[in-house]
């Protein structure tokens, strides 16, 4: 259940931007027109823009900086993910707490930190997670279905993030099967499913993002790999505002693959996908494969053509593009 602060932010967020008077806003949450002012106070001392104006009532905004529970939830146009969100400033990893808080969160749950101190990406590899430059958050979602649609949800994530990017930088991204984003040859995101389960009961999906937003300087073994949105664009990015951007896409795709299955995912994300036909080297646990891409399968699994014409499916596998050599 949302608290007055709470419900205050979704009425601002459901103005689109109008005035609300204090009146309206007293009456909205059942207290009183003091009650009210000494909330719009409060999120004055806390960053916020309010304009007050005489027989009109208050207009608040956030600004493009603030990145804090309540400005997040400004603006926020999801009905279910998001609404309940966490912001630490500094956790070890935002996929353990989501872990943690299974069974006391509700379904769209977003864990979001400022800083990790032992992000992972896949294969438990480190993900450099610095204070104040990126976002670094896990979604807690309960679908009832079969277990093994369980990595479909790779799919809708990157799907979200990669439209979420477009939106707001008018940047191009491209997604490398299965997980992670790039812009031209460096990556700017990965994604990280995982689960809770017993025997074939999902209690819980935990989809890990990091995205790399307005980081200038990476580590030496790692700067001719990675880069991040504000290299890219040559401008600083708005954190809070591709957050929401992103949480927004999720629920929409989340919503779509619930409705109509994972076939219409698998079309879109294929028109945000490394193009068919590129080569690559697939190195799997039983050797390496070279070929070209073909696609990915109604599962979500890589299909990969090798030089004599035999199509392998690639269900885990470190992908090396040829350009990337």
């Amino acid at each position: 259940m949302k608290n007055n602060r709470e419900k205050l932010l979704a009425l601002f967020t459901e103005s689109d931007g109008a005035y609300l008077s204090g009146q309206e806003i007293a009456d909205s949450l059942g207290c009183s027109r003091t009650a009210v002012w000494k909330q719009m106070e409060a999120l004055r001392k806390e960053g916020f823009e309010i304009e007050a104006v005489r027989n009109r009532g208050y207009r608040l905004s956030a600004t493009a900086e603030q990145y804090t529970k309540d400005a997040l939830l400004l603006g926020l146009e999801t009905k279910f993910i998001g609404q309940h969100i966490e912001i630490h400033e500094s956790v070890s990893s935002t996929q353990i707490i989501a872990h943690q808080q299974i069974d006391t969160s509700p379904e769209g749950t977003v864990i979001v930190a400022d800083e990790q101190t032992a992000g992972k990406g896949r294969l438990l590899r480190p993900w450099n997670s610095k204070k104040g430059e990126g976002i670094w958050m896990s979604v807690i979602l309960k679908p009832q279905i079969p277990i093994q649609k369980v990595p479909q949800f790779t799919f809708i994530a990157s799907l979200a993030i990669t439209e979420a990017i477009e939106n707001i930088t008018k940047l191009e991204p491209r997604i490398k099967w299965p997980n992670d984003i790039y812009i031209g040859k460096r990556k700017i995101c990965g994604v990280l499913t995982e689960m809770q389960a017993e025997a074939e009961t999902i209690h819980a999906v935990i989809i890990g993002m990091g995205i790399n937003v307005n980081q200038q300087v990476f580590p030496e073994e790692i700067k001719d790999k990675a880069s991040s949105l504000k290299l890219e664009l040559g401008e600083s990015i708005s954190r809070k505002a591709l957050l929401q951007e992103i949480l927004a896409s999720l629920e929409k795709y989340y919503e779509l693959f619930l409705d109509k299955g994972f076939a219409p995912i698998k079309l879109l994300w294929e028109t945000k996908a490394i193009p068919f036909g590129e080569k690559l080297t697939a190195s799997t646990t039983k050797g390496k494969i070279y070929g070209k891409v073909q696609g990915i399968s109604d599962e979500g699994v890589l299909l990969l053509q090798d030089n004599l014409g035999e199509v392998h499916s690639i269900y885990s596998a470190d992908i090396l593009l040829d350009n990337e050599k």
